[in-house]
């Protein structure tokens, strides 16, 4: 594994597996930005991080809106003079029946979990292409491979992130990586946004065996820390003990 500092932002960074990754490549000697839309658990989350000695900004940041991403890969450059990782990890995840007609839900999770990715790519595929290199970690689920009841919206768009994810790598080989973490289930805040009292039932059961967020920042550290040559394509993460 290489341990060359590299200056990597984080999208959905105030919380779950956006924190832990930041935590985690901050003490890895990474220069982190963070970008989420609470700046007040960001400006607590960087305070930290320098006060253990890593290197940390942050800034407000909706993934919905692509001038606003534009601005926040910009930030990086001028704030640490390149980016040569952007973990697009912001997403929700309000599950319920397709019956339920929940159609502002579903334009949300279209608009955070596949436009954001999009506008990830669109902000910083330019920048990386003419510094002569750069890393793209695109945070999908379980659910990019099987659909579930209640889940067939937010499946689809993590089927979207996938497919995306396989086309710019085809599409960047030579110069940029690219690596699909998918996580099994995994203690965050995402459940918190299930409006559907069934689907939100449901998902305590399914949680019982759920990861840490830290088991996840793991499997991005190791994609990260990769010398240039090596592009870790895709990574499952699971609980041993989940059968799905």
């Amino acid at each position: 594994m290489e341990h060359t500092t590299r200056t990597i932002a984080v999208t959905g960074a105030s919380s779950g597996i956006g924190e832990a990754t930041a935590r985690r490549l901050a003490a890895d000697g990474h220069r982190v930005l963070l970008g989420a839309r609470r700046t007040g658990r960001l400006e607590q989350l960087v305070d930290e991080i320098t006060g253990e000695g890593g290197t940390a900004a942050f800034r407000t940041l909706d993934v919905t809106d692509a001038a606003d991403m534009r601005a926040f890969v910009d930030g990086a450059v001028r704030e640490y003079g390149r980016i040569d990782v952007l973990v697009n990890n912001a997403g929700v995840m309000p599950l319920s029946p397709l019956a339920a007609l929940r159609t502002d839900e579903w334009d949300r999770m279209i608009d955070v979990n596949v436009r954001g990715v999009l506008h990830g790519i669109a902000a910083a595929l330019p920048v990386m292409r003419a510094q002569g290199g750069g890393h793209f970690v695109n945070i999908a689920s379980v659910g990019a491979y099987e659909v579930s009841p209640t889940a067939a919206v937010y499946c689809a768009t993590k089927f979207a992130v996938r497919a995306i994810s396989e086309g710019l790598r085809q599409e960047s080989a030579g110069d940029v990586r690219v690596t699909l973490v998918s996580p099994g289930v995994t203690e965050s805040e995402l459940a918190d946004g299930i409006s559907d009292p069934d689907a939100r039932e449901a998902m305590k059961a399914y949680r019982a065996v759920a990861l840490p967020a830290s088991a996840i920042a793991e499997a991005i550290a190791y994609a990260v820390s990769q010398p240039p040559h090596v592009d870790v394509n895709e990574i499952v993460v699971r609980p041993t003990a989940s059968a799905r």
